[in-house]
């Protein structure tokens, strides 16, 4: 994104502090700047962990049918993928899968409660990460996104994994050391750990 588009949003930004990225971004994109981009997510539901993700501003059935290839390499692939009933899934993205030896589920039309924990996990990023970052293009998105993904899995405690990340965290006692905070995506979270003095 060139010199002129960054001081842009930054005197966006300036002179509407009480507007968020999501707000500047309809801004920008009503003046012909901002593109749509569209994440796939691949999630294991056992313990809420990201299997794979990708961006692209162009998504077809092609794409989304290579996604699924590289999100199980090496004979590792599930028996079932819950999906919903996207136009993106087309012909060649049913084959694909059909061929990997994977069944497809589908939702009902319109009924994103069928899959609760993706829903949910658009949600999170949305409100936990994308809600605060103007995103200035694939490459960006994707950064942001991976580090998100990081502190998703190995620092954010989940309710549903009885407050436990998607990779199990130790209990660490005041045995451990004084209590030091360190930031995590951008500094928009923070994990709490011990440290020996």
């Amino acid at each position: 994104m060139d010199r002129e588009v960054r001081a842009l949003i930054r005197k966006m930004s300036t002179s509407n502090p009480t507007c968020g990225a999501p707000r500047i971004r309809n801004e920008l994109a009503k003046i012909g700047i901002f593109r749509v981009l569209f994440v796939l997510l691949i999630v294991a539901h056992d313990r809420r962990r990201i299997l794979h993700f990708n961006v692209t501003s162009s998504p077809s059935a092609q794409w989304t049918a290579q996604q699924v290839v590289q999100a199980f390499p090496n004979d590792c692939v599930p028996r079932y993928l819950l999906r919903d009933r996207d136009c993106i899934y087309g012909k060649y993205f049913r084959h694909r899968v059909k061929n990997l030896g994977i069944e497809e589920v589908l939702t009902a039309a319109r009924s994103p409660w069928q899959n609760p924990y993706v829903e949910r996990l658009i949600g999170s990023i949305r409100r936990e990460c994308l809600d605060h970052v103007i995103v200035l293009n694939e490459q960006h998105l994707r950064r942001i996104l991976r580090s998100y993904f990081h502190y998703y899995h190995r620092s954010r405690c989940h309710l549903s994994l009885e407050g436990d990340a998607p990779v199990p965290r130790a209990v660490e006692g005041p045995e451990h050391g004084h209590v030091i905070e360190l930031p995590e995506v951008g500094g928009l979270h923070h994990r709490y750990v011990r440290q020996a003095a």
